[in-house]
């Protein structure tokens, strides 16, 4: 049985600084929105820090694999919602799939991401940290209840 993906989002008002000269969103700042989404599901979402995993804990979650589709442009001034849902974990990563949608609900990007627990140490691929895993888990479960 399939159940419907749960989500974290917030929203971002779109800024001249990610805007290009045509005065819409330079593809590659949807990246770096899409990072900062990712920061704050770990934050906010997950209640585990971003910062003391890659700081006090010397874990890195780089991306290894990224594929995205652009359908609809978003202008300076918009806001959109940007969310994302957890579509793998596995015994060292995470295959998350984010999107970007206007006000009205039009998906502007998706994209599927891969990332690899790492260690900053060493820069090798580790396993999930168990800490980490147990948080997703305990967020997948709580979202998909609400």
């Amino acid at each position: 049985m399939n159940l419907p993906p749960v989500y974290f989002s917030t929203q971002v008002a779109i800024r001249f600084a990610h805007c290009d000269p045509a005065g819409i969103v330079f593809f590659p700042q949807y990246l770096v929105l899409f990072n900062g989404l990712v920061e704050d599901w770990f934050n906010d979402g997950l209640c585990y820090g971003y910062g003391r995993m890659l700081q006090a804990e010397q874990t890195g979650l780089p991306i290894v694999h990224l594929e995205c589709d652009f359908r609809a442009i978003a202008r300076m001034g918009d806001v959109l919602q940007l969310r994302l849902s957890v579509a793998h974990i596995g015994s060292r990563s995470l295959r998350l799939r984010v999107e970007a949608l206007g006000s009205d609900g039009q998906l502007k990007v998706s994209a599927l991401k891969v990332l690899v627990f790492t260690s900053l140490d060493t820069h090798q691929a580790m396993a999930v940290p168990p800490a980490i895993g147990a948080a997703i888990k305990g967020w997948m479960a709580t979202v998909a209840v609400d």
